[in-house]
């Protein structure tokens, strides 16, 4: 296939589709024996590199092991206007606190999610699983079999992480809020 209409049909491709696409899916679709999932990056890469400017209107990102088309944070303003969106749905300071819990002890139960925290939990979990950002993810073998806790795809895309490692430790962030790392 000819490098430029294997970069029409990507970003065509991930213009269309719903949430981040998988290079395996995008050779899947392509049914062509003589791409490799090299050709497919280094496309995907090609299309990055020439949306990275000031003046483009959206931007290729990796998330969720996969790509998708996001538009550059400066322009949510506009594009709310445009939209009529005016209420954003902002995750609360204990959901926060939950989320980062979830992510970095994964897989974790309301107990152990309860004692870090210092405070009861469950209003904030049940919120969390109907937002789809954490999901069950079976029962621990303890007294009780409490329910454990894992964060899901969504998660990874509404924070723009394409793998869970990506988010950062908290002990490194302390350091980088301290005085003395200024």
């Amino acid at each position: 296939m000819a490098p430029e209409l294997l970069t029409a049909y990507l970003e065509a491709a991930l213009l269309t589709s719903r949430g981040p696409v998988t290079v395996d899916a995008l050779m899947e679709a392509l049914g062509d024996d003589t791409l490799q999932v090299s050709d497919i990056e280094a496309a995907l890469e090609g299309i990055r590199r020439k949306l990275d400017k000031p003046e483009c209107g959206f931007r290729l990102e990796r998330v969720a092991a996969g790509w998708r088309f996001v538009t550059p944070v400066e322009l949510d303003d506009v594009l709310r206007t445009f939209h009529g969106i005016t209420a954003r749905q902002r995750l609360s300071q204990a959901a926060l606190e939950v989320l980062a819990i979830v992510g970095h002890r994964q897989p974790v139960t309301l107990p152990e999610i309860n004692f870090l925290r210092g405070a009861n939990s469950t209003g904030v979990i049940r919120t969390l699983l109907d937002r789809g950002l954490v999901r069950l993810a079976g029962r621990k073998k303890v007294v009780g079999n409490p329910f454990l806790y894992r964060t899901t795809k969504e998660f990874l895309i509404h924070f723009g992480l394409d793998r869970i490692e990506e988010l950062p430790e908290p002990e490194k962030m302390i350091q980088d809020e301290s005085p003395e790392a200024n």
